[in-house]
């Protein structure tokens, strides 16, 4: 039995695609919120620059159909090449397959639009062809109904693709709590972009730490005792 998906994802052994997160790939998203969508794919791209996992960012005939990738997503990599192609499947433009190899992890995650088109293809070939391990963030990917999304999921996992969500990838990357040079960046990740949990640090901060609530950066939690 191979052990490779047995490895946690750490920022040193994997790599990041977004694929096509482009307004009209984007209206046609039904399996999640929109909103909620680019929450999570902004959310999951500050993850990826706070620990510089390299990330490569394709869009599909952004001029003739589905318009430019996300300003919010271009202003965390705002120096990155943005590989542009006309293949549905991400793998058969040349760019794409060399961005990936130069970059030299064969863990990837990918966040794209759509699940059942542009991610499964991609995951496919980059799996035969490439040797790559697939990890597919499902809440920052969508579908073109519940159905599509959740089919192409259920596929792609029978296939050996790992599903994971963006949270579960930024606390994997970061792991340990005592990593302080990563903490405070996570802390601002998930006040911003993690709902509940992201008010409960706001609470902890403003309630047990007794920081001003107009402050935007509140004391460390500690949950670790110092050594």
């Amino acid at each position: 039995m191979s052990t490779q998906k047995l490895e946690v994802l750490t920022p040193e052994n994997s790599q990041l695609i977004f694929i096509d997160h482009q307004p009209q790939m984007a209206f046609g998203v039904t399996s999640i919120d929109r909103q909620t969508l680019k929450n999570n794919v902004v959310a999951l791209a500050k993850s990826a620059k706070v620990f510089g996992v390299p990330t490569t960012i394709t869009t599909v005939e952004t001029e003739a159909f589905s318009g430019h990738t996300y300003p919010e997503l271009l202003g965390v990599f705002p120096d990155n090449d943005i590989l542009e192609r006309t293949s549905m499947n991400s793998w058969d433009d040349q760019k794409v397959r060399d961005a990936l190899a130069e970059n030299g992890r064969k863990k990837v995650l990918v966040s794209g639009l759509w699940t059942e088109v542009c991610n499964i293809t991609f995951a496919f070939s980059a799996m035969l062809e490439g040797g790559y391990e697939i990890y597919m963030v499902a809440d920052a990917s969508g579908g073109t109904s519940p159905e599509a999304h959740e089919y192409a999921m259920q596929r792609m996992i029978q296939a050996g693709v790992v599903p994971v969500t963006w949270q579960q990838v930024l606390l994997e990357w970061q792991r340990d709590w005592a990593r302080r040079d990563t903490y405070d960046a996570v802390m601002d990740i998930v006040r911003e972009h993690s709902g509940a949990y992201g008010m409960g640090v706001d609470y902890a901060y403003t309630m047990v730490h007794k920081a001003d609530e107009r402050v935007k950066h509140g004391p460390r939690l500690d949950p670790v005792p110092a050594s």
